[in-house]
């Protein structure tokens, strides 16, 4: 945030504490946006316009008393203002506006459904995981290029080509059928490991562990086995 004057230590204090709720939920609010527009790009660019817009409203009115619920709605109407000046997803924003059902903290959580569909076996293996720790997870291109053991500028070259593939071949958004899911499982146990990996020695910042990683790791560990309870 951009500001004339230095903060005093309450006006930063109010920023800091913004700017720690958005960025807690910005996975999820891409991965719901990304359910149903289908497109990264225009996924990122929406929730991106409804992240500012959430630092230049919550600073002023406070934080609303469902932030996740707040993001993905601003985030969605963002989408549908892109889409617009797009007439050939007259169809997709008709269900965009449609949606007009009121969040709730329960709001399910999309971040397995995408999980899976960027471990789709179109893309090549370390292209699958790749792209399913920086979509899904939140990671860095620095920290995945440091799981891969490859230069930054690399590893944005991967994600910037199988971004472009799911959406040029039409990769369906959603969990794959039982008998096609079992192909997909080691790119996502690879993807879940290599997250609990980032948590456990993290790449930068000022402690080791990154214990919100950790815990992410194991939840989403959780949500396989409840998916696939007869895997080993």
């Amino acid at each position: 945030m951009l500001v004339d004057e230095p903060l005093d230590d309450g006006v930063q204090g109010v920023v800091l504490g913004v700017e720690h709720v958005v960025l807690k939920h910005a996975v999820q609010g891409r991965a719901a946006v990304l359910r149903v527009v289908g497109d990264f790009s225009l996924a990122d660019d929406a929730v991106q316009d409804a992240f500012s817009a959430a630092l230049a409203q919550w600073g002023a009115t406070g934080v609303p008393a469902v932030p996740r619920a707040w993001l993905i709605r601003a985030a969605k109407n963002k989408a549908i203002d892109q889409l617009r000046r797009r007439a050939r997803f007259d169809g997709i924003v008709q269900g965009l506006a449609n949606d007009d059902e009121p969040g709730t903290e329960d709001e399910p959580d999309d971040r397995l459904t995408l999980l899976f569909t960027c471990c789709h076996p179109a893309l090549a293996p370390e292209a699958q995981v790749a792209l399913t720790l920086n979509t899904v997870c939140g990671l860095t291109v620095d920290e995945i290029a440091r799981a891969f053991l490859v230069p930054a500028p690399t590893l944005a070259q991967r994600l910037v080509r199988a971004k472009r593939k799911i959406r040029d071949a039409g990769i369906p958004y959603r969990v794959p059928g039982a008998d096609a899911m079992p192909e997909r499982l080691d790119a996502v146990c690879s993807a879940v490991y290599l997250v609990f990996n980032e948590g456990y020695a993290a790449t930068a910042g000022d402690g080791l562990v990154r214990a919100e990683l950790c815990e992410e790791a194991i939840r989403l560990g959780r949500l396989l086995v409840a998916r696939m309870p007869d895997e080993p």
